[in-house]
């Protein structure tokens, strides 16, 4: 049986994650995994505080990652989404690149560049 691609790992990260499924989520991560801010702040290493940091944001009701598109160049898969957030003021939308390094059939480390949280605008509202 080949081994998994890095298409098919970051699209069944992406299911997990809009499933809130965080048992199926990690298997799609080493075990010894890094998140990061591109360019910056570590965010999480290994399963356990990545564990703590989806499920935190798991209990967000409207959490949902919309694929706009996605590059894949040999073991890196590079998704632009619009994530909905239910954030302080009220359900919004984040945009999102993440950039994910597969290695050895995981994620071995993956970086986020996290737009500004934007309100989405009730149906009802007038200009």
């Amino acid at each position: 049986m080949p081994a998994a691609s890095p298409l098919s790992i970051v699209q069944a990260q992406l299911d997990a994650y809009n499933a809130k499924d965080i048992d199926a989520l990690l298997m799609t991560y080493a075990t010894d995994a890094e998140q990061y801010l591109l360019h910056g702040e570590m965010l999480a290493r290994g399963h356990e505080q990545m564990r703590a940091r989806f499920l935190a944001r798991f209990t967000e009701p409207d959490l949902h990652a919309a694929l706009v598109s996605r590059t894949i160049m040999e073991n890196v898969v590079i998704d632009h989404e619009i994530v909905t957030r239910n954030l302080p003021e009220g359900v919004g939308s984040v945009e999102m690149l993440c950039i994910y390094e597969i290695a050895n059939g995981r994620i071995q480390k993956a970086s986020f560049a996290i737009g500004k949280p934007k309100l989405n605008t009730p149906i009802h509202a007038k200009a």
